[in-house]
């Protein structure tokens, strides 16, 4: 079953039950972010905790290094 969520003002269907870590996982984002989910910074060690379910919001804000 899937459910409905939005990331980074996109809508997206995923697979019920992943938690905020495995999301990021199956996306391949392992390096250094921020996550704002629902409205509130989530620290590191909740994303594993924290089942997305339908209608959540995120933004995932990646630190970019340059001169």
């Amino acid at each position: 079953m899937t459910i409905r969520i939005t990331v980074n003002g996109r809508p997206e269907e995923i697979e019920e039950g992943l938690s905020v870590a495995a999301y990021l996982e199956r996306r391949r984002i392992r390096e250094s972010v921020v996550v704002e989910f629902n409205g509130t910074v989530l620290p590191g060690p909740e994303r594993a905790e924290r089942i997305l379910r339908e209608g959540d919001r995120m933004e995932v804000i990646r630190f970019v290094r340059g001169g």
